[in-house]
Parts: C-alpha cells; structure tokens; sequence
C-alpha cells in the first residue's frame, strides 16, 4: 500500500510514546522528501480463521531504508530481514485488524498498511422449536437464530423444509434472528424443518462455508366434524363373544390417532387400522353378568379427543331345554315329554302349547306307537329383552322300537315273468330296528335278490317265503313266482287258430244241415217232455207228404 496518512491510527499507535508519533506525524508532511518512495504491507493472506497466524513483509523501493518495523496489537514475531524488507509473524487473530509497516528513508519516515480480516464461524446455529401439532390450513412461523460469526456481511442464514429453500436472508443483530411464514398442509405431516448459516468468503478467494441446524419435524392435523361412530348391538347373552367397532371420518393423520375402548370398568384392547382419513378400531368383548352397561369409544389426536358414548344390556337366555323320559321306548310305552325353561324370564311353548307362566316348565305324554317312530317334538322359547322378543327353539326326535313288517303294498305276492329277462324282486319291510329281509324259494331254498337285477331262469319258477327279522321279532309273507318259457305263446297261438278253424268248420257244417232241413219243410224237435209232443203243421200244398217225428 502507499505510503499515506492513515484516517485513524490503529489501537497499537496507543502504546507508542507519544514523542514518537508527533516525530511521524511532523515527517509526514505534504511534499516530504521520503515520500517518493514506498513502504509496503504485504499480507500472506489478508483473510484469517479466528485464532489463526499471519505472515507480514513490510518492504520498500528505498536505496537506503532504514529502521523498518511492524506496528499492531497482535503478536509479533521477527522472521527475517534484508536490505529493504523485514517480515513478522502475527498470531493469535480475533478481529478485522490493521496492520502498520514504518521505515526511513533517507530520514523520512515511510508508511504502508494492510487490512486483516478475520472470519470465524457461528457458534450457535439452532431453529426454534415448532408447534406440537399445527392445523392443517393456517400459518405458523419458522424462527432461526444464529449467534456469532464473522464477518457478517458475508453471513446468509436459510430456512428450509427439507432441501427446499423457503427463506434466505442476510443476519443481523447478535444474536441474528431470522423468520418465514408457512402455511401448514397435509404435506408438511412429518416433514423435517431446519435452517443453515452460509459464510460466502469466496469473494475473498476462500470458499462457501456452510453449517446447518438439527431438523424439527412438524406434525399437522385437520378435525374431524363428527364424533366416533360406535357400532355395538342393543343387547347380548352373558358368555358371549361379540365385536365392538368404531369409526372416526374426517382425522388426519389416521395413524397418529389413539383409541380406547372400554366396556364398564374392563378395558378393551382394539386392534386399529387407518384408511385415508378414517380410524376403525375393532376389538372382542364378552361379559359374565347380566345387567345394564356402557362401552366408551375415546380417540385422541395431539391434544384433541373425541368421544362416544352406548348403553347396552346383557341378558342370559338358555334353553329351551326338550326331554323325553324315553328316547328309545318299546311300542306301548307311555312317553313324557318336558319343555324347560332356561330362566326366570322365559316362557316356552311346547308343540305350540304354552307353558302355564314364565319359567315354568311345558309337558305332555303319549302311548308310543310305530306311528311316532322318528317323530319330532318342538320346543319354542321366548325373551322380552328392552321391549324385543327373542325366540330359541329346540327339538328332539323319539325312536320307537317295533317289529319287523313286510309291506304287502310294496311287495307283490305273484309275479308272472319270462324266462332269460331281467327283473327285480321288489319288497321292503319296515320296523326298528332295522329288519333283515331275506326270501327263500320252498323246497330248494335257494336265496333270490331282493332289489337287484337278476336273470330269470325257469328254475325260479315257484313259491318264496319272504321273511323280515330283527331282535323285536319276524314277520313274513309268500311271493309266487310264475316263469313262462318263452316258446308257450307260439304255441299258445298255433293252438288257437285250430281252435278257431275247428269251431268255424263246426258251424258251417250245422249251418248246411239246418238249411237242408229247411228246405224240406220237415222239423224234428227233441222231445223235452213225454207228456206234451211238439208237432209241426203243414201247408196245404204240402198235404199229402210224408210226416216224420221230430228230433
């Protein structure tokens, strides 16, 4: 730098004695004859971190220099010097500085000076916290504070959501606070907020230095217009399992929601699911005593909850309960059937007959007759539960045990079949328990099917005994069997045409005799009686003939 009267001495000068600086400021004259010569300042780097160390060479052009030196408040250090240069290192920078070479020539006083910057970074980068949770659709501000760093007027702070830029200011103040105005929306749910400081030092051949805050992440909300919608039943049976759900419509963020399910004092455990905007929490509840109660569906978001509120009451309705005092009885016996009741409350009708007042029991009896076997007895149960009615049924199936009976209906007792065709012996037999059917031709024994084709043969040909037998007995019935040989209708029909021919040949013949006898006029009557003779009276033109008796 040139040799010239600095606009303020530096904060070293003040330690000079003050002899000194009124010799250097008488010396630096207008027109003084050192002055065509240069002192100069030469800085290594004229931009410093804080704390950092320096290089000084104070020159000059002089032939012949004298005394020159290095004036600052830093510390110094001689490192070398030569013929018209001595070089110093400074030290231990921790502001913008001046620093000031002195020298004579020729017993003129020379002076060169050097600006020193010294930069350092912020100590205190922090974004202020966000709110807990912020509605969906209003604003809210974004607050950064940077404290230190230097030098200022190369410091930028940044506010951002993620890597997007939203703000970007110069800082001012100590601490420097920088704001932005945000609307918050749906797609800020989680986003992560921060700011950086940037020190742009390139200006003085450094580069951009850069520093960033820790992220806050921003939880929105939007609420719902409508309370939890609880689906439960009006009434259940006391040992039941049953389902309670709940729904909320209209909550972001759905899956930040909290559910509690309670069901009187027993607290349900819910198992939640999120679609879109809509919160369903289902959970199993099951209660052992009967009475009124109440299930609470509670959903909370952030400092929000919404709340539900059902009534509900447990009944116990068992039975009806049907008994017969003999499931199995033999025909004859006399049955008793008994309709119960399941409680206090219950009335039962049994085969539609009603029992005579609630919780009593509903009965009748029957002589079992083979009638009643598989029969199907009915017992109805009604509940009057908050002014509905509930109805149970029950049934129970009586078996009674008969013998064995073959039906004649379903069991022809002659068959007329023909030889080599294929039929089926058609019988069943009823009873309980089930009867074995069997039928056996008389004499050889031999077993013919029952319900399954066979080959008819002429052998089989004659009388079976059909037999049913079961441990209440047998019964059995007789099936002719008649087998024709299939030849017998030929001959069948040969024989009758000579008994047509026979009986037409017969007929004729009379037809001759009796004509033959016509034409002679004479008739023979067989006499039916001996005491009153037919006779037959002739023409007159057949007077004179001859007149034979009658036959």
């Amino acid at each position: 730098m040139a040799a010239m009267v600095p606009s303020g001495l530096p904060p070293a000068a003040c330690g000079t004695p003050l002899i000194s600086l009124l010799l250097v400021c008488c010396l630096l004259l207008p027109g003084a004859p050192g002055q065509q010569f240069q002192l100069r300042a030469e800085v290594q780097s004229p931009v410093v971190p804080a704390g950092g160390s320096f290089l000084v060479n104070c020159s000059s052009d002089c032939p012949n220099p004298e005394l020159i030196t290095l004036e600052t408040s830093l510390s110094k250090e001689p490192v070398g010097n030569g013929l018209g240069w001595a070089a110093f290192q400074l030290s231990n920078a921790t502001t913008d500085s001046q620093v000031l070479c002195s020298g004579f020539c020729n017993r003129v006083q020379m002076i060169g000076s050097s600006n020193i910057i010294v930069y350092r970074f912020p100590e205190r980068v922090e974004l202020l916290p966000l709110p807990r949770w912020q509605p969906v659709g209003e604003n809210f501000t974004l607050r950064c504070q940077v404290a230190g760093g230097a030098p200022r007027t190369s410091l930028t702070v940044v506010l951002l959501r993620g890597e997007e830029e939203l703000s970007r200011k110069p800082a001012f103040g100590e601490p420097a606070e920088i704001t932005a105005t945000v609307l918050a929306g749906r797609d800020d749910h989680l986003a992560n907020f921060s700011c950086r400081m940037e020190l742009d030092l390139r200006p003085q051949g450094l580069e951009l230095f850069q520093n960033s805050s820790a992220p806050r992440q921003l939880r929105t909300f939007a609420l719902p217009v409508t309370t939890p919608h609880l689906v439960v039943p009006r009434f259940l049976e006391v040992g039941t399992n049953w389902s309670v759900n709940c729904t909320l419509d209209g909550l972001f963020p759905a899956s930040e929601v909290q559910v509690q399910l309670a069901l009187g004092n027993q607290t349900l455990n819910p198992t939640v699911e999120s679609h879109g905007d809509t919160t369903t929490a289902t959970a199993t509840a099951s209660v052992e005593q009967e009475g009124a109660q109440e299930i609470v569906c509670n959903m909370t978001l952030g400092s929000d909850s919404w709340e539900t509120r059902e009534n509900l009451t447990i009944y116990s309705f068992q039975g009806p309960i049907l008994n017969l005092s003999e499931p199995s009885a033999p025909e004859g016996t006399a049955v008793t059937v008994t309709c119960l009741a399941g409680g206090a409350r219950v009335q039962v009708a049994l085969e539609g007959v009603p029992a005579a007042a609630p919780g009593q029991p509903a009965q009748f009896q029957l002589n079992a007759t083979e009638r009643d076997d598989r029969r199907i007895f009915f017992c109805n149960a009604t509940l009057e539960v908050d002014g509905e009615i509930l109805h149970r049924n029950s049934s129970v199936q009586l078996r009674v045990l008969y013998g064995p009976k073959i039906d004649q209906a379903k069991c022809p007792q002659r068959l007329m079949w023909k030889d080599k065709t294929i039929h089926v012996l058609q019988c069943q037999a009823r009873g309980n328990p089930d009867p074995q059917l069997h039928c056996f031709q008389e004499g050889s024994g031999k077993e013919v099917p029952i319900g399954i084709p066979f080959l008819v043969r002429l052998k089989h040909n004659g009388t079976y005994s059909c037999e049913a037998a079961s441990s209440r007995g047998r019964h059995t019935i007789n099936v002719v069997m008649n087998v024709r040989d299939r030849n017998a209708r030929a001959v069948n029909i040969v024989l009758g045409v000579f008994v047509v021919l026979g009986v037409v040949t017969i007929s004729a013949a009379l037809l001759y005799v009796f004509d033959m006898h016509k034409r002679s006029g004479v008739y023979r009557v067989n006499q039916g009686s001996t005491s009153l003779p037919l006779t037959s009276k002739q023409p007159e033109e057949a007077v004179g003939e001859d007149k034979s008796p009658a036959r």
